[in-house]
Order: C-alpha cells, then sequence, then structure tokens
C-alpha cells in the first residue's frame, strides 16, 4: 500500500517564503481548491491519504516535502533552511513514526527535502541556498550502514534540486540541463524540459502514473511520447509560493 502524508493550506499561505520569484498575490481559497485537486490525484493513483491539518502559524507548511525524505529502512526528518519553516517539522515526526524509525538532521546544518533526489542507493542533494554542505557529512554518517552514497549536486537559478530534476522511473529522469549539470546522471535517460518551459522539470510518479502540472503542456507531451501515463493537476497558486507537485506529500 501507497500512502501519501499531506497537510492542508494554511490560512496565512500568502506570507510565504520566496526566493527566485517575485512576489505576487495569492487567493488561500484557490490554493486550497487546487490542493484539494492534487490530494484526488494522489487518491486515484492509489494513494491512502493521510492528511494533517493546516498549521495557522507556518504558512509554507502546505509543502510537507522539505520536512523529511523516506527511505525504505529509516524517514529522514530534515532542518528546513528558512527560520520559519523550522517548526513544521515537530507535527511531521509525529505522522512518520508509524512506518518509518526516524533519524534526525541536527544543527547547525540545515537541508530541505525539495533539495534530496534519491535514486537508488545514491542520494543526491542540492547544494541550494536551503541546504549546507554539512548537511551531507551528516547525512553519510546517518546513512551509511544502509549502504548509501550522499552526493552533493551544484544547481543554480532555481530555489530546490528537484525543481531542475525529478525521477520519472528507476531509470528515467526529467532535467532542465540550464539549472543542473546532466553529468551527475551518467547512466539515466534524460527528458529535457521544453526550453520554453523551464519550470518544468518536477513531476511525482506515484504507481502506474505521474502527476504532472497543466501548465507546461509541452513538455507533458515529452513524457507522453516516451509511453508514460500523465495525470495533469493545476497548482499554479500554489507555484505563486515555489510550490510543485512533489513539493505537497510524503510518499511511503
Amino acid at each position: 500500500m501507497t500512502v501519501a502524508i499531506t497537510r492542508e493550506v494554511s490560512s496565512r499561505f500568502s506570507e510565504c517564503e520566496l526566493t527566485h520569484i517575485d512576489r505576487t498575490p495569492i487567493d488561500v481559497n484557490v490554493a486550497r481548491a487546487q490542493h484539494h485537486e492534487y490530494v484526488n490525484s494522489l487518491a486515484a493513483l492509489g494513494c491512502q491519504i493521510v492528511e494533517l491539518p493546516a498549521e495557522t502559524d507556518l504558512p509554507d507548511s502546505v509543502f510537507v516535502e522539505d520536512t523529511a525524505f523516506i527511505l525504505p529502512e529509516v524517514a529522514v526528518i530534515t532542518r528546513p533552511g528558512a527560520d520559519s519553516r523550522k517548526p513544521e517539522t515537530e507535527s511531521i515526526i509525529h505522522a512518520l513514526s508509524p512506518y518509518r524509525p526516524l533519524v534526525h538532521i541536527s544543527a547547525p546544518a540545515t537541508v530541505d527535502g525539495g533539495d534530496v533526489l534519491v535514486l537508488g542507493k545514491n542520494i543526491y542533494v542540492g547544494l541550494s541556498t536551503r541546504s549546507t554542505a554539512s548537511a551531507l557529512e551528516q547525512l553519510q554518517n546517518l546513512l551509511d550502514n544502509y549502504g548509501y552514497t550522499i552526493i552533493g549536486a551544484e544547481m543554480q537559478d532555481c530555489l530546490h534540486l528537484k525543481t531542475a530534476v525529478t525521477r520519472v522511473d528507476d531509470k528515467t529522469l526529467l532535467i532542465n540541463k540550464n539549472w543542473v549539470a546532466p553529468s551527475y546522471f551518467k547512466g539515466y535517460e534524460l527528458i529535457e524540459v521544453d526550453p520554453a518551459e523551464p519550470f518544468a522539470a518536477n513531476c511525482l510518479p506515484v504507481g502506474d502514473g505521474i502527476i504532472y502540472p497543466t501548465t507546461f503542456p509541452k513538455t507533458k507531451q515529452r513524457l507522453e511520447e516516451k509511453g508514460f501515463k500523465v495525470s495533469t493537476v493545476n497548482v499554479d497558486e500554489l507555484a505563486k509560493a515555489e510550490g510543485a507537485v512533489t513539493c505537497c506529500s510524503l510518499i511511503i
């Protein structure tokens, strides 16, 4: 069984942290409606949904991906790079405890789950404004006994590594080569985003389908031409907070 942990949109969502895009007005009700559509898409692909209540005082807390990442053996509780987001992990610890043993990133290191791309036994960590080099050392120490190798990935012009590259399946990645070097991912088939859609590299494979934003039809066509089943969702309002489809769930 696949479990998807999600969290409802905060009433203060419009006060979100922003790094690489300009602030534009956010309609919280529209964001909530889009998030509801997203959760329904997860359910339609076979997920059992565990939806946490909104955290009123934590504007970015709908983006649960940044608080943890989940491996077959353990779940890693991160330490988000933005100070306003550090309290988000408390409720995630309680939510994940029934499913995995937990290990924790400790101060002063920081890492956002959006910077963590797990590809088999290799774990790539984007060296972003939110994730520090000291987190890589901690992760290697925490996960070495399980056979994982931690690899730092330089990136540019985007918030998280998974803004620039995401897993499509065990052999295929979706990538914006202008934001992360393809040389990190030798041996994988790389599907490049359409040049007109630079933010299109974030997709969420679930079961036999892929959840993907409606905003990027040209890149969607590239995925479909490779035989992938794509389920589109409108996340435009969530994207105003630098959110994407991987950001809003923790998949177990």
